[in-house]
């Protein structure tokens, strides 16, 4: 594709894609912690403090963010600027891909996934960004994500894969109404 036909993102500001960006560290922070809590509600601490880790690293790229931009709070996020209405960020994992008795692996699968949809996602930004310091930014997010995907395959290497009927409950919750 010639430079003149690539496709451009809008005309945006270093500052409006970095309100993107939080935000989108942010949710990730967010999701992770609701799958946190569902392990803890379904007393499984281990995939539970997985995904609280997880978190952490989250927050600590939103905080980056932060400081990288000299904010000294939150701001607020551009609407609908790089998402389409109605669809999660990139890196939010799906919240109904929790399952109760999910092991470490399926955590990890989770998150290598979501991770690895970032990375794809500011790799894309990049190619479209109509400013050089957003396609560099994007390009350093980028960067970030593949560290974040090489963390979670190092974990993957050091858990064993679940067996086959990892999802059988010889006593399964009963709701009623």
């Amino acid at each position: 594709m010639s430079a003149a036909a690539k496709p451009a993102l809008p005309e945006l500001s270093l500052e409006q894609f970095m309100a993107q960006a939080y935000a989108m560290e942010c949710e990730a922070v967010e999701r992770y912690t609701e799958f946190a809590d569902m392990m803890e509600t379904a007393n499984n601490p281990e995939v539970a403090a997985l995904f609280r880790t997880m978190a952490g690293y989250e927050t600590r790229h939103a905080e980056q963010i932060l400081a990288q931009m000299g904010w000294t709070q939150a701001p607020p996020p551009p609407p609908g600027l790089l998402t389409a209405p109605g669809m999660e960020a990139p890196e939010a994992m799906p919240i109904d891909e929790a399952h109760y008795l999910m092991q470490p692996w399926h955590a990890l699968q989770l998150a290598l996934s979501a991770e690895r949809r970032a990375q794809a996602f500011f790799a894309l930004l990049a190619r479209m960004a109509a400013t050089e310091p957003v396609r560099k930014a994007a390009l350093e997010l980028q960067a970030e994500e593949a560290g974040h995907v090489a963390l979670v395959q190092a974990w993957l290497a050091k858990v064993p894969a679940p067996d086959p009927d990892w999802a059988v409950d010889p006593d399964p919750p009963r709701y009623t109404d």
